[in-house]
């Protein structure tokens, strides 16, 4: 009886299984394809990108309109000046002056006579102060003054120009003899002269320059031992000139210290008038 009961169970069991696969097997099927759905709503902005790379060079476009004229500027400094223009036409002549009055000019001539004396006078006395006391030579153009303060070429020259003029330059024969004269007067056998050794290329023949920046041309006074040296262009510029109370020229390092002899032009550069030499402070 029990082994019936337990058949019947077993069976309903295989049933059951059965008919649970069965069921479970025709709901795994797909069914037929439906119809296409409504579009949906425009979803929300997503974020930004990274910046993609460059791109070509555009074609140039075209020019712009001319702008409106800017702001004037500044006032820029002044130009160098220009060269001197060529001189104008003649103007007219001018009108007749009015006759002059009669003048009793003889008590005149006499204060004129006066003055020419008195002229003369104190011509003089500048003519002793600048040769007795000052101890200077001069020429038609020139003032020269022995300065007796041992310096270096470059502090003489440097002395002479506070004093307002240059180391002397004796460029030709006369102007040589009366500074050797000046020397030996004075009791003296040499002096720096405006007169330096520049470095060039061996091909230049011209190696000396004034301290104008005039090259040596023309009259020299080289002695006999300097004669041969002076043909050949130095290497540097460490060689100075000095005139001896011979009147001839030798060569000496820059840095010795000697005494020298300053010039001074009679005619101001400046617009006129005499000149006379200073006192360097």
């Amino acid at each position: 009886m029990m082994v019936l009961l337990e058949f019947c169970v077993f069976m309903a069991v295989v049933s059951f299984v059965s008919a649970s696969t069965e069921v479970c097997t025709n709901t795994l099927l797909p069914g037929a394809k439906g119809e296409q759905g409504d579009i949906g709503q425009e979803g929300d902005p997503g974020k930004m990108g990274k910046n993609g790379p460059p791109g070509l060079t555009g074609v140039p476009g075209e020019i712009g309109i001319k702008g409106e004229m800017g702001h004037t500027g500044k006032m820029g400094p002044s130009g160098a000046k220009g060269d001197k223009g060529d001189s104008g036409l003649e103007g007219p002549c001018g009108l007749k002056g009015k006759p002059g009055t009669n003048c009793d000019c003889g008590k005149y001539r006499k204060v004129l006579g006066h003055l020419d004396v008195n002229l003369g006078k104190l011509r003089n006395a500048v003519k002793f102060v600048k040769n007795v006391l000052l101890g200077l030579m001069e020429t038609e153009e020139w003032y020269y003054l022995l300065v007796k303060e041992p310096k270096r070429f470059r502090e003489a020259s440097m002395n002479c120009k506070l004093r307002g003029g240059t180391l002397a330059m004796p460029k030709i024969r006369s102007t040589n003899r009366l500074m050797a004269d000046y020397i030996s007067q004075a009791g003296l056998t040499r002096v720096y002269i405006g007169l330096q050794a520049q470095s060039m290329d061996p091909d230049r023949s011209n190696s000396y320059l004034y301290v104008d920046s005039s090259p040596l041309q023309g009259f020299t006074a080289w002695s006999q031992d300097e004669e041969l040296h002076s043909r050949v262009p130095p290497t540097t510029n460490s060689t100075c000139v000095e005139l001896l109370s011979t009147g001839a020229w030798g060569r000496i390092e820059c840095e010795a210290t000697m005494f020298f002899i300053c010039e001074f032009s009679k005619v101001r550069r400046g617009g006129g008038g005499r000149g006379t030499p200073g006192s360097a402070s």
